[in-house]
């Protein structure tokens, strides 16, 4: 027990207060004697995870990389000790025009990595960086700033992307997205899998399943290690944030889905998973967790043409209702106090959507908002029939009266032209959102690009056959296919533009990446255009 406390049992407030003294993780000092870092030598390259930039502004934006000469070994192959890395900023890439330098330590309590969150820079251009450790250097990245908040660009190009299972494919798709050359990368979740290796399958995850912060450390490791992530990281500034399995399947706050797991002991697990997500991610102060809580939702304007809003749909929501799964859309679907933002959360969203002068307002979150329905089950042998459609109590329809909420505020308070980016399905689907979906007279309030995985589930397939199934019963869906890819959006200030781009192999090397369709949403016209 520890000193003070009357109960060996601590409850979820008590964690989340206590931060990570309670829960037993390695302590973040203050910059002190007992830190001052050293020079270093090295035997192999410590800058094996590549370098990466995020949370781009106007004016700043966070450099981020990882001393791990060995990605596969406890600890990345460094000694528990502080270590002195310099950065350079400059304004052409061969780094002759350096613009500003500095010095950081890469501190053994943050697995050696660093985060230099830049101010002062200047709006709508492109910046190259590197950092320094010893005697060893970087690879060179680019980043660029975005344009001050009254601007009106003339463009904006970027990628989204989510669920890229180590073991279950390749990552082709990030090589054909370094070749579009988008202006930044948004990543919706599932970054990493926290299931322990399994033997036949593409490539091998090291280790059990994620539990402890060393674990979870490796395993975020392992997948930097890929040179096509860490490449396409190097390329443009990436927006993250986590879905489930950066912890574990299908959590929901301090939930399990493991039977017999506490509160406590799983949110000792998601501190351990939060703060290993925040080392492997360029990301800012602001996100430093604080034990099991972490700030992830947050805001971008690139000037007055795009808001975009990065959601977190995964920490504060309430248990997944109906015990999870395909479940008919029932009183406790649609429950009130369900709740997939959080109180605070959705209170940050309303306030913000309702200010935004953009001229796009884009919801990049991780689970179908549609009220996307599936047909019953076959009912076994001796029982009756049950009518009622299925709908994923995993995703939005699991929280209804919330999604009505959303929906409803973006109609009557006229937000301009929602658009929401989701992942976590590994299939491709476009949805346009309604306040009741089934109800095809009901105007269109938004449309949902559902983009499939990098790597999840292995090669994909067509799904024309799933589409013509699926339409009849489900008024706002306009495509289906179950491919892996990304989702490239060209956006301005008449059209916004989605480009489907899918891999037609990824369980070995060699893929080709085309363009399977495009869909097009026109400002001021809520709706795909036909």
């Amino acid at each position: 027990m520890l000193a003070g406390m009357s109960s060996p049992i601590l409850t979820r407030r008590e964690l989340l207060r206590g931060g990570a003294v309670l829960l037993g993780l390695p302590f973040v000092p203050s910059f002190g004697p007992r830190h001052r870092p050293r020079p270093a030598r090295f035997r192999a390259d410590p800058f094996a995870l590549g370098v990466a930039s995020g949370d781009p502004r106007h004016d700043g934006v966070v450099l981020w990389t990882r001393l791990c000469p060995q990605p596969l070994a406890p600890d990345g192959g460094m000694a528990a000790e502080a270590v002195e890395v310099g950065w350079e900023l400059a304004t052409d890439d061969g780094m002759r025009q350096v613009v500003a330098k500095g010095t950081v330590a890469a501190l053994p309590e943050l697995a050696h990595a660093v985060h230099v969150e830049l101010d002062g820079l200047a709006p709508e251009r492109h910046y190259w960086y590197r950092f320094r450790a010893g005697d060893a250097v970087s690879p060179i990245g680019r980043t660029r700033t975005f344009p001050v908040p009254a601007a009106m660009p003339a463009r904006l190009r970027f990628a989204f992307a989510s669920c890229q299972h180590w073991e279950q494919g390749l990552y082709t798709a990030y090589a054909d997205m370094a070749r579009q050359d988008p202006d930044f990368v948004v990543h919706l979740g599932d970054y990493i899998y926290e299931y322990a290796g399994t033997d036949g399958l593409v490539r091998k995850h090291i280790g059990g399943k994620l539990t402890e912060l060393a674990d979870y450390r490796l395993r975020h490791a392992q997948y930097r290690s890929d040179p096509l992530l860490h490449g396409m990281h190097a390329q443009c500034p990436w927006f993250v944030t986590w879905d489930d399995h950066e912890v574990e399947n299908n959590y929901a706050d301090a939930a399990s889905e493991r039977a017999g797991v506490s509160p406590e002991a799983f949110l000792r697990q998601r501190a351990a998973a939060y703060r290993a997500y925040y080392e492997a991610m360029p990301l800012r102060r602001a996100s430093l967790p604080q034990g099991p809580a972490m700030r992830l939702y947050r805001q971008a304007s690139f000037g007055r043409l795009a808001e975009l809003f990065v959601l977190d749909t995964r920490q504060y929501r309430t248990d997944q209702p109906n015990g999870d799964g395909r479940r008919p859309l029932n009183a406790a679907a649609r429950d009130p106090r369900n709740t997939l933002l959080g109180s605070e959360q959705k209170r940050w969203l309303w306030e913000r959507l309702a200010a935004s002068p953009a001229t796009w307002n884009v919801l990049a979150q991780q689970v179908i908002m549609g009220l996307l329905s599936y047909p019953p089950p076959k009912a076994k042998a001796g029982e009756p029939e049950d009518p009622a459609r299925r709908y994923s109590m995993d995703q939005w329809p699991g929280y209804a009266h919330e999604r009505a909420e959303l929906l409803r505020f973006l109609a009557e308070r006229k937000i301009a032209n929602p658009i929401v980016l989701t992942g976590d399905v590994h299939a491709n689907f476009v949805l346009d959102l309604r306040v009741d979906d089934a109800v095809a007279s009901e105007p269109i309030v938004a449309t949902e690009f559902v983009g499939t995985s990098i790597s999840s589930g292995g090669d994909g397939s067509d799904a024309a056959k799933e589409l013509a199934a699926l339409q009849p019963h489900n008024p706002g869906l306009r495509h289906l296919d179950r491919h892996r890819g990304y989702v490239l959006c060209e956006v301005d200030a008449q059209e916004w533009r989605s480009d489907y781009r899918i891999v037609d192999v990824v369980t070995r090397p060699g893929g080709t990446t085309t363009c399977a369709a495009s869909f097009t949403v026109r400002a001021g016209r809520p709706g795909v255009v036909a």
